[in-house]
């Protein structure tokens, strides 16, 4: 301050000026004669307009920003793909081998998930020590469901199998989103998230809700039939991890059934690239029931 209005010359006056209307007192070797009360307050409304012009200003300037572009739902499934690894680390992995809990009805119900890729899909559910079975293949499914009353392995209804098929593939529904025959749509954009409706060449619809800063699926929403209505099924994924190869998977998985039922699936453990038989979800031939007896002749 001392610098600025040093006795070596005459003071600034624009500065002498600004100093006075910002409320300081400037010593000076030359006396600075102050203003009349009218033309300070002159001053004073000035600068004030002058502050808020500018502001108003600052204000245009940020409101001509042209706004972030919105990415097409085919750049979003991109990304997404990129999330979880890349095309590169998806194409190497041939196989995944789960060992699964299944939080259901107040029971902890161990469990294994097996994929190979392209070729087959085979869940198991031990219950009260009853298996539950579903197997999918590039050509059919089938199942074991003892609390349905299908004891014996049986052909999946048609419906279940082209809802479930895309299962036996790495990356699930989106791992062919681009091929021909499929219609993608970008059916909202708020709270951090998109969501991105597909409908296959089969006029299957999945509704994808997928987290705008990480690009990995939130939820994923389909329709289904849980005791002959039709529900929606809403699967929501989190605890998402890295495994060794890079693929990136979640190991927590709630499902919701038409709000019947809700299944809370936990991933204990994740094996990649682990030697799989490719027979797991052959159809096993059933033992017939043994003929009766033949009535005893007197």
């Amino acid at each position: 301050m001392n610098d600025l209005c040093s006795s070596q010359g005459p003071p600034n006056r624009a500065l002498m000026n600004l100093f006075f209307l910002l409320g300081y007192t400037v010593a000076t070797a030359t006396p600075f004669p102050q203003p009349p009360r009218e033309r300070r307050s002159t001053m004073l409304r000035s600068l004030r307009s002058l502050l808020l012009f500018s502001v108003f200003l600052g204000a245009v300037s940020l409101g001509a920003q042209p706004s972030q572009s919105v990415p097409t739902a085919t750049e979003i499934l991109a990304r997404h793909e990129a999330a979880i690894g890349g095309k590169d680390v998806i194409g190497r992995v041939k196989s995944i081998s789960m060992l699964t809990t299944t939080h259901m009805a107040n029971n902890d119900l161990p469990g294994t998930v097996v994929l190979l890729d392209g070729i087959a899909y085979r869940t198991e559910l031990n219950f009260n020590g009853a298996k539950m079975v579903q197997c999918y293949t590039a050509t059919g499914g089938w199942m074991v469901n003892p609390m349905a009353g299908i004891i014996a392995p049986a052909p999946m209804p048609d419906d279940q199998y082209q809802a479930g098929r895309s299962q036996i593939y790495v990356g699930g529904d989106l791992h062919d989103y681009a091929a021909p025959g499929n219609k993608l749509e970008l059916l909202d954009h708020n709270f951090g998230t998109y969501t991105v409706k597909l409908t296959t060449g089969g006029n299957i619809e999945s509704t994808f809700v997928i987290d705008a800063s990480t690009y990995l699926i939130k939820s994923v929403t389909r329709r289904g039939r849980i005791q002959d209505q039709d529900v929606n099924i809403v699967t929501t994924l989190s605890d998402y991890r890295k495994t060794g190869i890079g693929l990136v998977i979640p190991y927590a998985i709630t499902v919701d059934l038409g709000g019947q039922l809700s299944l809370n699936i936990t991933v204990d453990q994740v094996e990649v690239n682990k030697p799989v038989d490719p027979a797991i979800c052959d159809l096993p031939e059933t033992t017939p029931p043994p003929a009766a007896a033949a009535p005893l002749l007197n």
